[in-house]
């Protein structure tokens, strides 16, 4: 992949290998950035639908955020949003879908006519994602952890209806965030102290694990039974977790979350439905794992 000067301005760093005289543009915006995936299936995307698209990788860190994107000229459509860009992109955008309303975080940004729009198509990714796996109608759901995902994971099972949301992490404090989301939202949460998570596997639909590598591990015999997993982790494939689970238990996996965002994204900022099957195939060829990803 190419490496390409941006501007001037230090640490803003474009990595593309996209035509430059391209119609309109898009990209990701993060820090680190030159792992991510989203330029592979954005791009298998456009040239499925013959779209004259550029999409790049932009360095760029929360402070830099709000004026980068202030001054993209009309030819920028939209942009996708990783750490640690997440609040930032919320605080700047003209407009604030309710999604992001409630998080308080975006991973969209999308050019309209009264300026930019922020919306989260990370809940998009965790309904989209369970759907696709046959996860349809949970009820009672154990959630690991309690950062940026965690919430979005909590938007994400309140749209599919769950009602019972038990939230399990090292510190109570580590949870309160996603406890009053949970609460706010009408589901009947409460909190998992760390040691206690396997006494409460009995009865799970699903097990949702937003943790770093590792951190769950111990869990795995405690929770090998549940029917299905959401382990958001998908490097090194498979975890502790997934390895340790019944044989026709459903998993799901960070990169089919990572899938089903993009192609929200994709819809929101060119208008036109995702071409699945493409932007699937461009991911298992770039993330190198063998994970059946269901469109």
């Amino acid at each position: 992949m190419n490496r390409t000067s941006a501007s001037k301005k230090p640490g803003l760093l474009v990595f593309s290998t996209a035509d430059p005289l391209s119609a309109r543009r898009a990209g990701v915006l993060g820090l680190p950035i030159a792992h991510s995936l989203s330029p592979v299936m954005h791009r298998a995307g456009y040239a499925a639908l013959g779209l004259n698209w550029r999409y790049d990788a932009i360095e760029c860190d929360a402070a830099a955020l709000p004026a980068l994107v202030q001054g993209w000229g009309a030819e920028w459509a939209g942009v996708s949003v990783t750490m640690p860009g997440k609040a930032a992109a919320a605080q700047m955008a003209d407009q604030k879908s309710a999604r992001v309303q409630l998080l308080g975080v975006a991973n969209t940004l999308v050019r309209t006519d009264h300026g930019w729009l922020a919306e989260n198509t990370d809940v998009d990714g965790v309904v989209g994602a369970l759907r696709a796996a046959g996860v349809t109608a949970p009820h009672r759901v154990l959630l690991i952890g309690g950062g940026g995902t965690a919430l979005a994971a909590v938007a994400g099972l309140h749209e599919l209806g769950v009602a019972e949301l038990l939230v399990a992490g090292r510190r109570v404090e580590s949870t309160q965030q996603a406890l009053a989301l949970a609460a706010s939202l009408g589901m009947n949460a409460e909190h998992v102290p760390w040691e206690g998570v396997g006494a409460h596997a009995q009865g799970l639909d699903v097990v949702m694990s937003t943790v770093p590598a590792g951190a769950a591990d111990q869990f795995a015999a405690d929770l090998a039974a549940v029917p299905a997993l959401f382990d958001a982790i998908y490097h090194p494939w498979p975890t502790p977790l997934a390895a340790a689970g019944v044989s026709d238990r459903i998993t799901v996996t960070g990169l089919d979350m990572l899938l089903h965002q993009a192609f929200a994204q994709f819809r929101l900022m060119t208008g036109q439905a995702a071409p699945r099957q493409q932007m699937r195939e461009a991911l298992k060829s770039a993330a190198g794992v063998h994970i059946p990803l269901p469109i």
